[in-house]
Order: C-alpha cells, then structure tokens, then sequence
C-alpha cells in the first residue's frame, strides 16, 4: 500500500515541508484515503503497512469535525481555494485528544485533472495548551480560583438571554482595605480566600460564584428566586457571624453586605439593581441584606 513520492509529488511537497518533530507529511489519493504518511502517524495509531484497506483522512478526525474535515478536503480534491490551515482534534493510539494543523495542496495528472493531493499534519499541542491556559486567564481571579467580573458579566448577559428569572447577588466583605493595613496584604489575601471557600461551601451546586472585585464576590442563581435568594444569603452571613465567634477572641469580625435583585432580560439593569440594593444594606450596617425589587417597589410608593 506504500507508495513513493514522484519528483512532481516531491516538488509539491517542498512547499509546504517545514521542520518539526511534530509533523506528519501525507499523501491522499482523489478520495481522501492515506496512500503514503510518515512515521509520525503512527502516534495516531495508524500503521499503513498493516491494513488492506487506507483510512480516509476524516477517519483521524475527532468525530465531531470529521464532516468539517472531509469538507475541506473535498474543496482541495476539487482545486478550490482551501488556503490556510484547517485545525482539528484526532484520537492519538493512547485515547488521547491531540490538535493538529492540516495543510494540503492538489495533485493534478497531466492532463490537468486532479488524482490526490499531498500534505502536512502539524502537531499543534502546545499552542493549545498555552492558549486554554491563556484563554482561562482572562476569565479566573488568580487568588481565589474563582471566575473573575468579566467571566461573571458574560455569563449573566448568557443567562439574561437564554434563563432570565433567577436570582444575582453580591456579598461585600466592606471593610476589607482596613483589614489589609491592619494585618498586611497577606493576611487580606487570606481572608478573601477563606470567604471564597466559605462561599463555595454554603452554595449549590447549580450557583455561579464569581470574585468581582477587591472584596465584593458576585453569586447567579438560575434556579432560585429573589426571596430564596435571600434565605440562602441569611444562612452565609449566620454563618459568617458563628465562625468569627468560634474562632476566639483573636478572631477577626468578618461580616458581609448583601444585595440581591432578580435576573430579567436586561443584564445591565439587574445588575444595577443589585448595586442599588448593596449601597442600601452598607449603609444600615456591615452584616445586612437588601432586595432591589422590594426598594425598587418601595421608590414608587413614595
């Protein structure tokens, strides 16, 4: 089944070879079936020499962009324009999930038709790697691990969109910067971790917990409704009020304000409404909760 490369195969070739351990060079006849590939396929559990019958390209594919796969070779097969490089998934011998990067160029016999094409798979793990770690970069708070204000804005606009009626809150530690000039920023850093555990802990399992900013954490409840909300909000900051107790007389008193507003088609407005909410429970004191839409109905009555 191993074929050689002829001189005008070679000549196609050089185009496109470029060094690299990760590369794997192909040659695929008018159907898409690998006719020659280099060792490196043999990471992917082929062994040409081994079957009867050539694999087609797409048969590398993860399944689900083995159709997207067999599209792009189609356009090369027909001499359209599939300039670039097209990426995808393929299961490696191990079960494993590895990323290349394909680039084909037509074979034409001499009459001008085109009978195959010749390529390159280009093992692209690492840039994948980096850019997830990246990409995950963006969207965590380095200290708690928990998504960040961004992550959590573009994850209410989603639910605003798709599952508006729950419920959002933002717990507020409030005197947080007092807490770092008091103890030092380590032990600040400390006590933002240990109110992320504690929130993580107290939530369920279906609540988003996000860290908004230097001492406020924001909580999406798709499932709960704002008085719900608000029960689950008096349990975290009990909570809250016993472990400070617990912890003696060195303890430091860390307590929370809450603001809470219910999830409607305007991801803006609810959480300005939980903004609205927080500045009026820090302003009767550290350990209170609001609701906007009781001070939204409130506003109007007066």
């Amino acid at each position: 089944m191993i074929q050689d490369f002829t001189l005008r195969e070679g000549a196609a070739l050089y185009g496109l070879l470029a060094e690299g351990d990760g590369d794997i060079v192909l040659k695929l006849d008018r159907d898409g079936l690998v006719v020659h590939a280099s060792a490196g396929i043999e990471r992917l559990g082929i062994s040409l020499a081994d079957m009867l019958i050539a694999p087609h390209l797409a048969d590398l594919a993860d399944p689900d962009q083995a159709q997207a796969l067999r599209s792009f070779i189609e356009v090369v097969m027909r001499g359209g324009s599939a300039a670039g490089w097209f990426e995808f998934a393929a299961r490696g011998a191990d079960g494993a999930t590895g990323w290349f990067t394909l680039q084909l160029r037509p074979l034409k016999a001499g009459d001008g038709t085109i009978d195959g094409a010749i390529g390159i798979m280009r093992s692209i793990a690492e840039r994948r790697e980096l850019e997830e770690r990246l990409f995950a970069a963006t969207l965590t708070d380095p200290l708690t691990g928990l998504a960040n204000r961004r992550a959590f804005r573009t994850m209410l606009r989603h639910l605003s969109v798709h599952r508006p009626g729950g419920a959002l809150a933002l717990f507020d530690i409030g005197h947080l910067h007092s807490l770092w000039l008091r103890h030092g920023a380590s032990a600040g850093d400390s006590i933002v971790a240990a109110f992320a555990n504690l929130l993580r802990g107290l939530l369920h399992q279906d609540h988003i917990l996000a860290r908004v900013g230097d001492e406020r954490f924001g909580v999406l409840m798709p499932q709960e409704t704002p008085p719900a909300a608000e029960a689950l909000a008096r349990e975290i900051v009990g909570e809250l009020k016993r472990a400070t107790r617990l912890a003696g007389s060195e303890a430091i008193d860390l307590r929370a304000s809450v603001g809470i507003a219910g999830i409607d088609e305007s991801a803006d407005e609810s959480l300005r409404r939980a903004e609205f909410a927080l500045v009026h429970a820090r302003a009767r004191g550290r350990g209170q909760i609001e609701r906007g839409d009781i001070l939204m109905d409130q506003r109007r009555r007066a």
